[in-house]
């Protein structure tokens, strides 16, 4: 009954039924879902899973199609061996949970990927994207990792991170109009301290009726008034990363 008593945003969406194009490879300590384009490329996007983990369809289909744009995309495990979410587990631990899997300590296993990148698959352009726990982790690398070129932060708590603004590279802000856990004022309020305190270029962007994990957690095909939204936040997100990467 904790569930229905206390729903959360994150439930809201479609868990694909999605195989992946890629593979699953083991750098270092970590274990990752690897997708590589057709034709070879010096560009990568790591992508940071949401609180679901590495293994969700959903996430693998954001990095196939990252691929199919001529990227080379790799998710990690930044959970590294811990369990991810369960939409069965009871609500009422979650706190608890995330105390073990903070958003801000995943350098390590960054500096992995990024050498990994580097040495095994010849990328010299390195971004990065991420979904509601993996855009706050986004946000955290964009404030400390020059390595990362570009950022996408999709959804990203802003609470994790809100008193620092001075982002290294260029980082695009995705944000639903109707997302219970950020509040529109935060959005306004992020906006306004990247203004005063950020001296790269930035954009906040705010999709009119959407939800949660709208841009990998709906299904486009049965919800007709969210499909342009999905379409054009997923268009977005390789135009940002074409104009920096």
């Amino acid at each position: 009954m904790a569930n229905e008593l206390r729903p959360c945003p994150c439930d809201i969406g479609d868990r694909f039924d999605y195989g992946g194009r890629g593979q699953e490879v083991q750098v270092e300590h970590i274990k990752a879902y690897v997708c590589k384009p057709p034709a070879s490329t010096d560009k990568a996007v790591i992508v940071i899973h949401d609180i679901f983990g590495w293994q969700l369809p959903n996430t693998r289909y954001m990095a196939d199609m990252l691929a199919a744009n001529g990227y080379i995309a790799i998710c990690p495990d930044f959970f590294v061996g811990q369990e991810a979410w369960k939409l069965s587990n009871d609500w009422a631990s979650f706190d608890d949970w995330l105390k073990t899997r903070n958003a801000g300590k995943i350098d390590k296993e960054v500096d992995v990927i990024l050498k990994y990148l580097s040495e095994q698959c010849g990328a010299k352009k390195i971004g990065v994207i991420g979904f509601c726990w993996g855009g706050a982790a986004v946000q955290h690398l964009m404030l400390k990792s020059p390595h990362l070129k570009t950022g996408v932060s999709l959804y990203g708590v802003i609470k994790f991170f809100e008193d620092r603004f001075s982002l290294l590279n260029p980082t695009f802000f995705i944000f639903a109009e109707k997302d219970e856990i950020i509040p529109l004022e935060q959005v306004t309020l992020l906006e306004q301290k990247l203004k005063q305190n950020c001296k790269v270029d930035y954009e906040v962007k705010i999709y009119p009726g959407q939800t949660h994990g709208f841009v990998h957690r709906k299904r486009e095909d049965i919800s007709p008034q969210d499909k342009p939204y999905i379409e054009e936040g997923r268009k977005d997100i390789i135009n940002w990363l074409n104009k920096y990467l």
